[in-house]
């Protein structure tokens, strides 16, 4: 009899540990949590959808098809609106037509938003640069999602809000936003499959017309003062360290990136034209641009990217070209 009680007492024991273990494994999970999920889930969750992007007054729609296979990510991307075109992305190599732009310069073009692996492959971590918080669920395109807020700890960058999905922690909305609370920029999936079953044909080009290629290769140096060919980047703010550079040749561009946001810094000789200096911001993309000269060279800066006016024109400011028989070279 007391036999059948300790094993009564042991069973209830232990239906009460499971019931607590099941609680603990699906009960809610903290911000961090959720971000160590985020940037493995987009690289290695396979989707297509359409999302749409609005910086300022400016919305386009893009239709995606993202696959992770073998270890590599191959990623096609369509406008739905505006001008013909596309990019194809598999592993590091991007090829993008734009018939109706006729050429461009993929050398001052990093793919970005929410899918770049330049950036998202290198998660910082975030925390130490912002204040997350786990604000609550949601819904989107169909699914379930926890929406999580990343606020600056301090001027020199914009706060974040984040909506994953549950099951994959895949971003299928963000905002940023300014010191106030505007929002600045917003992204967002308005239909969404996430699948494993997407054919070789969906990453394939289609859009007739000149295709121009380059390959994104990831910076790994994290030192003090990354220097590029004949300059120098003497001043960032804490947390963004180099990301990707467009693999040209010309040693003309780098970009920064501190998990969330990300900025590239563009120094080329000056043209005979006269440019515009100063900042504009188009929603939460900020372009700063200064001239100087060295050695009776005239140089133009560029910082393009979601970094505050003031962020940019104090990076644009910390440009030492500091050779310029490099820049010489690069115009033979």
């Amino acid at each position: 009899m007391n036999q059948g009680r300790r094993l009564s007492a042991l069973l209830v024991v232990l239906c009460v540990f499971l019931v607590g273990q099941a609680v603990a494994d699906t009960g809610p999970r903290n911000a961090e949590y959720w971000l160590d999920r985020l940037g493995p889930a987009l690289n290695m969750t396979s989707y297509r959808g359409v999302f749409v992007y609005a910086r300022g007054d400016q919305v386009s729609s893009m239709q995606i098809a993202h696959r992770y296979r073998n270890g590599i990510v191959e990623e096609r991307l369509v406008p739905q609106d505006g001008a013909s075109g596309e990019i194809v992305r598999k592993g590091m190599r991007v090829v993008c037509v734009l018939p109706d732009h006729g050429r461009i310069q993929l050398d001052q073009v990093i793919p970005s938003g929410p899918f770049a692996e330049a950036f998202s492959s290198q998660l910082m971590p975030v925390s130490r640069w912002y204040q997350p918080e786990l604000v609550g669920d949601d819904r989107i395109a169909g699914y379930e999602v926890v929406k999580l807020a990343l606020r600056s700890k301090d001027e020199l960058r914009y706060s974040h809000q984040l909506w994953l999905e549950k099951s994959t922690g895949l971003l299928v909305k963000s905002h940023v936003r300014s010191s106030d609370g505007k929002v600045l920029e917003h992204f967002q999936f308005t239909s969404l499959e996430i699948t494993d079953s997407l054919s070789d044909s969906e990453f394939v080009i289609r859009t007739e017309g000149k295709e121009i290629a380059r390959e994104l290769a990831p910076t790994k140096t994290s030192s003090p003062a990354p220097r590029m060919d004949g300059w120098t980047l003497e001043w960032r703010p804490d947390g963004f360290i180099p990301a990707a550079a467009p693999r040209s040749g010309k040693g003309q561009a780098v970009a920064f990136s501190d998990g969330l946001a990300a900025f590239s810094v563009f120094v080329e000789p000056a043209r005979k034209i006269m440019l515009p200096t100063g900042a504009s911001r188009i929603g939460a993309t900020t372009v700063y641009m200064k001239q100087l000269e060295v050695d009776d060279m005239d140089f133009f800066v560029t910082v393009v990217g979601e970094i505050p006016p003031t962020t940019a024109r104090k990076v644009a400011e910390s440009i030492n070209v500091d050779d310029t028989l490099a820049f010489g070279a690069i115009g033979e």
